[in-house]
Parts: C-alpha cells; sequence; structure tokens
C-alpha cells in the first residue's frame, strides 16, 4: 500500500487525492517540469525534438480521450458544466464516476482503475485497464487516456522517491518495475502471436521505459553542480566541480540505487546514472575553450574512478543492498572518449604552438623551446599513465610531420611573391630550417620516432633549405648589385647599409651555431667581392676625372669588409682571397717595376685573370705611362697560364669592355 496521512472518508477523500495527483502529473509546482527547460538543452538535439513532439502528442491525446472517457462515463445520468480552467481532467473524471456509482449503487471499471492508481498499485491498474481495452464498448478509448494517467502518475512517484526521503516510497516504486515488467510481457506476446503488429506500435505503454529513463536522466542532470565549460578555463575550478561530482553526486546517485534496486528498477536506473553522467563530461571537454591540461583531470579523474570501482568489485560489500550505480564498463567509456577529446585538444595546441613559434614574420625561437612545445603534454600525460603518454607523443610527433609539410607550403608562397622577401626575412627562414632540424634530431633521441617519420623529415627540411639558400643568395647578389651600380659614382650609394643589415643578421644567425653558418657566410663574401670587383672594373674607364677619389673609396671599402668579415667568421676569416687587395697593392705601387713584382701573385692566385681585366686595373691609376702599361702586360703575357682547376674562379664571369687603348695582339697597347 501507498502510504499516506489519514485519508477522509467517502468520495470527498478521493476526489481530493485525485486533485492534488493530476495537478502534480499537470505540472503546478512539479519539479519534473522546472527541470525539464533546464536541461532539455543537454540532450542531444533529435532526442530534444523526439521529446517535444512526444509530449505534445501526449497532452493531445490526453485531454481528447479524458474527454471521451468522462462523457462515457457520464451516460447521460448527471450533465456536468465545464469550467474554463476551473477544474482539472481528473477531478470531473472522479465526480463522473462517483456520480455513476451514486446512481447505479455499483462501483464502475473506470473508478476502480482510478482508485489503484492513486493508491499506488500500478500493476494491478494495469491488469483492470488491459481487461477494460478488451471489454469493447469503447474500451480502447478509455483505456488510451487511462494508461496515459496510469504513466504521468507513476513518474510522479519516481520524482517523489528520488528527491523525498526514501522508503516511504519503496511499495509504488515496486508497484512501477512491476508495471514495466508487465508491459515487456504484453508486448513480447503481441508480438509473439503475429497478429495485431499495429496495435502494439501505437500502443501507449510501450514507451514507458523510455519515458522514465527520460525523467531520471531529467532529474539527475539537474543535480549536478553547474559548470561554465565554455567560458572557465581555470584549472582549480573545475578540479573542484570534479570534486563535487566525487563527494556529493555520486554519493547521492548511489544512496537512491537501494531503492530502485529493491523496485527492480535497478538497470534502467544504472543506465541513466551512466548516460547522464558522460554527457556532462562529454558537453564539458567538447567545449573549444577546454585545453589539454584539464582535458587530463578529467581523464585522471575518470582513470581514478575506474581503479576505485574495481577495487571495490574486489571486495565483499559492507551493504549489498547498495549497488554503485557506476558500472567498469561505462567509466571505461567515458576514459575513452575523453581520451579522444585530450588528443585532439593536444594536436590542435602542439599545431597553434608550432605555427606561433616559426611565424616567418617574426625572429626565430630558440630550439629549446620549441623542444618543450613538442615534450610537455607527453612529460604531463606519464604522470597520469604511461600508455596516455606513449599516445600523446605519437600525437605530437605527427603534428610536427603536418607542421613541416604546412611550413614548407607557406614558405613556397612566401618565396613566390611579387615583391620579394628581404635579406633578413629570407635568412630568417633558413635559420628556422636548422633550428627545426636540430629539434628533430633532439626529438629523436627523447621520443620513439619511427624511421619513416625521420626520413619525412628529413626530406622536407633538406628541401626547404636548399630552396632558401638558393633564393637567399640570389637576393643578396640582387640587392648588393643594385647599390654597387652608383656606388662609385655616389657618395652614399647603401652599400654599407646591406653590409651593416648582413651582419647583424649572420651574427644573429650565428648564436644559433648551426652547421651552415660558416659555409653560408663564405658564400655571401664571394658574392660581395665578385660584384665589387665587378662593379670596380666596369667602371674604373668611365671615371677619370675622379680616380684619385676611387683609390680612397677601395681602400675604405675593404677596410669595411674586413671588419665585417672578422666578425662574422672569426678566426676562418683569415684564408679567405682577397682580389680587393691584390687591386689596391697593384695600383698603389709607385714604379712599373714593382707592379710586376705585385702582379705575380696575383696571376697565380687568381688564374682566371683574363688582360682586359688588368688593362681595366690599371685604368685607374692616372700616373702609369703607355710605356708601363705595356710592359706590365706584356708581363702578364708571359706569365699568365691557363687554369687547371675550377677553384676559386672569380674573374672567369667578370666581362669588362676592352679600354680606349684597345686590346690588339701586338702587345705594345
Amino acid at each position: 500500500m501507498f502510504p499516506v496521512a489519514q485519508k477522509p472518508s467517502g468520495s470527498a477523500g478521493i476526489m481530493r487525492k485525485m486533485k492534488y495527483s493530476w495537478g502534480a502529473v499537470a505540472g503546478r509546482g512539479s519539479k519534473w517540469e522546472k527541470m525539464a527547460g533546464e536541461n532539455m538543452r543537454i540532450l542531444p538535439k533529435a532526442a530534444q525534438e523526439e521529446r517535444k513532439k512526444q509530449e505534445a502528442k501526449r497532452k493531445g491525446k490526453l485531454k481528447t480521450m479524458a474527454g471521451k472517457l468522462l462523457k462515457a462515463v457520464a451516460s447521460g445520468k448527471e450533465a456536468v458544466e465545464e469550467k474554463a480552467g476551473g477544474e482539472d481532467v481528473a477531478g470531473n473524471l472522479l465526480k463522473m464516476a462517483t456520480s455513476r456509482k451514486e446512481a447505479e449503487g455499483d462501483t464502475s471499471a473506470e473508478e476502480t482503475i482510478c482508485g489503484f492508481i492513486e493508491q499506488g498499485k500500478f500493476f494491478e491498474a494495469c491488469g483492470h485497464i488491459y481487461d477494460l481495452e478488451r471489454s469493447g464498448n469503447n474500451g480502447m478509448g478509455k483505456s488510451e487516456s487511462l494508461y496515459m494517467l496510469l504513466a504521468e502518475r507513476m513518474w510522479t512517484v519516481v520524482g517523489e522517491a528520488l528527491s523525498g526521503s526514501g522508503r516511504m516510497f519503496l511499495e509504488p516504486l515496486q508497484s512501477v518495475g512491476e508495471s514495466l515488467k508487465w508491459e515487456k510481457q504484453k508486448k513480447a506476446e503481441w508480438l509473439g502471436s503475429s497478429q495485431q503488429m499495429e496495435s502494439v506500435s501505437t500502443w501507449s505503454p510501450k514507451y514507458w521505459r523510455k519515458d522514465l529513463e527520460e525523467k531520471l536522466i531529467e532529474y539527475m542532470m539537474a543535480q549536478i553542480p553547474y559548470f561554465d565549460s565554455s567560458g572557465n578555463t581555470d584549472e582549480t575550478a573545475l578540479k573542484q566541480h570534479l570534486s563535487q561530482l566525487e563527494t556529493m553526486f555520486l554519493p547521492s546517485l548511489e544512496h537512491r540505487s537501494g531503492f530502485f534496486k529493491e523496485a527492480g528498477l535497478l538497470i534502467t536506473y544504472a543506465r541513466c546514472c551512466h548516460a547522464s553522467l558522460s554527457s556532462h563530461l562529454s558537453t564539458l571537454t567538447d567545449s573549444s575553450n577546454f585545453s589539454f591540461s584539464q582535458c587530463l583531470l578529467v581523464y585522471e579523474w575518470g582513470l581514478k574512478m575506474y581503479k576505485r570501482g574495481s577495487e571495490t568489485s574486489l571486495r565483499p560489500r559492507q551493504s549489498p543492498q547498495h549497488s554503485f550505480p557506476l558500472g567498469v564498463q561505462c567509466l571505461v567509456w567515458i576514459i575513452l572518449k575523453t581520451e579522444e577529446k585530450l588528443l585532439a585538444a593536444a594536436r590542435k595546441e602542439v599545431g597553434k604552438a608550432l605555427k606561433e613559434a616559426f611565424d616567418i614574420e617574426k625572429p626565430p625561437c630558440a630550439d629549446a623551446a620549441v623542444i618543450q612545445i613538442l615534450t610537455e603534454k607527453t612529460e604531463a600525460a606519464w604522470h597520469v599513465s604511461e600508455s596516455l603518454s606513449v599516445e600523446v607523443e605519437a600525437v605530437c610527433l605527427e603534428e610536427c610531420l603536418r607542421f613541416l609539410e604546412s611550413y614548407e607550403n607557406e614558405v613556397r608562397s612566401f618565396l613566390q611573391l611579387d615583391g620579394s622577401p628581404g635579406i633578413c626575412s629570407a635568412l630568417r627562414i633558413l635559420e628556422n630550417c636548422c633550428i627545426l632540424r636540430t629539434v628533430w634530431h633532439k626529438l629523436t633521441y627523447i621520443c620513439s620516432a619511427s624511421t619513416g617519420q625521420d626520413a619525412k623529415v628529413n626530406g622536407f627540411l633538406d628541401r626547404m633549405e636548399d630552396e632558401i639558400t638558393g633564393h637567399f643568395l640570389q637576393t643578396v647578389t640582387s640587392k648588393v648589385k643594385g647599390t654597387l651600380k652608383e656606388h662609385f659614382k655616389k657618395c652614399d650609394s647603401g652599400f654599407d647599409h646591406i653590409l651593416e643589415s648582413l651582419k647583424q643578421s649572420f651574427l644573429a644567425f650565428g648564436k644559433k651555431q648551426t652547421d651552415m653558418y660558416e659555409a653560408l657566410v663564405k658564400a655571401v663574401i664571394a658574392i660581395i667581392i665578385t660584384e665589387y670587383v665587378h662593379a670596380l672594373l666596369t667602371t674604373s674607364r668611365k671615371l677619370s676625372s675622379v680616380r684619385r677619389r676611387i683609390v680612397s673609396k677601395i681602400e675604405e671599402d675593404h677596410r669595411m669588409l674586413q671588419t665585417i668579415f672578422k666578425e662574422c667568421l672569426g678566426p676562418a676569416a683569415g684564408p679567405l682571397k682577397d682580389p680587393i687587395k691584390a687591386i689596391l697593392e697593384l695600383i698603389q705601387t709607385s714604379d712599373a717595376e714593382g707592379m710586376k713584382i705585385a702582379l705575380l701573385p696575383i696571376l697565380k692566385e687568381f688564374p682566371d685573370l683574363r688582360k682586359e681585366h688588368l688593362s681595366a686595373v690599371l685604368d685607374i691609376k692616372d700616373s702609369l705611362s703607355r710605356e708601363d702599361r705595356a710592359a706590365l702586360l706584356k708581363a702578364f703575357h708571359d706569365n699568365c697560364r691557363e687554369s687547371e682547376t675550377e677553384a676559386n674562379l672569380l674573374f672567369a664571369d667578370i666581362e669588362v669592355k676592352p679600354s680606349k687603348y684597345g686590346l690588339c695582339g701586338c702587345l705594345c697597347c
């Protein structure tokens, strides 16, 4: 029996109780209605729409069928005037049943069913409604309304059992469990008979278990402490929230599980516990603002709950009537889903960090910072689970490969811009490639990089370094050549500014201690010297009026170049070939015999020097007579030799037009 307070006698007492019951069903002060709006957003979208349709359909059908039932019960005995918004359907139903009882002196089937429903004897009501449904005489229409009334009262009892003190609701809750078993049995009988398939598809009790699950999930979701995952990135707040789930929410579910077990509803109850907690944690980790470290906290919490549940299942329970509603299978599912979100967050954050670290428009970062980007998440995961650490490491390495591929495409796009990137930009990209190579070599010792990954990374880096090096040297050649075109005519051609910019870029580049630094600097020096000598030889004879100033300018440029070379290369700058120095020594020698002696080491050091090159150098010296010039050219002819190797070829590509003296074969010029 459903325990109640001392009830009034007669039909007035029954009517009062029925009105109370229907008021709870209709939503006046019902906790279910208050929770529905807040928690509907938690259910999947499809479930929300289906739920709304079912509710609308159910309410409309209930009103229609209840109205028909009232008319049938009255059967012309007593006219009842309906008041809009005044009396509820259950009150009218009870009045009709009471009027009929008083008139006929007998209890109608409808009244008997309503009595069972009010007393919480739902299983008994099920049998009587089923008999009424088979009785004919509009029994089908009456039964539909009674089934709905029965269902709403059962869900009210479930809500009271969840929010009430407990055992006083055990008997009606057990009747709910028996009713669900009855529904399952009747449906099986229907399907087994291979008849009336259409009837079972529209039969109201068919949806009872689904409705019960929705009610349970709504209640459970309403008990979960609120946490704004969309805007809250505070790990301390998340830890506090998970602690509340552990110390308040889950114990509350466990406390209620005993009653549902006694009522035969533990499986449904446990399934709803799983669904509510899984949905909540999934909603948390689905937030775009949820970080890797926050996902890791949720994963660690789920792992702790799993271990605790496993340990508990191995020990005999002190209270066997209470069964913890969260099973191992549910926790495993939560852990796996959280792991997916965690790995996705790791991939996203590593990719973003690498992109920021190697921004083409920003100065390169230190390789140690990049190593930290790629290993800090693995280390954090290792403190939680070794297997998880392996998964995170694999994701970070894969994201590194993905970044290199995208970076290669970005670099190519950058190099193909209409405006050619400056010297500093090209050198910065090349420096990034060197840093990436250093980082990857270190990662192969720290992480478990595969042979295939190593080959891919080195392939990316080799291609990028070749493309950037070629582009960088072309850029340097173009910039230097442009400034030297008017260098010997203007006081400030910008040549010194380019040299200073190169020096600063190289000094920053050298601090990274890259393997290619020295070779790259020497290649740039060779370009500068070649272009300088070329500009000097092709413009010297055009500047006869300012030749004295040219010599002093060459001396100044030579000192500046030597200073920069030494700063950039250090001791390695010593053995470099220096044609500018050789040219200065030749033209600064006062007599012809001394010039002949100075010419010999030049021919030895630069075997590709041609007669037109020497003639252009001699044009710079104003005091050189025609006879001395001819003697120097003859000395060149007597001592020059074909270059046996391609080493130190400086003058081979320098084209110089013949001087005003001409270059005949008689050696008299």
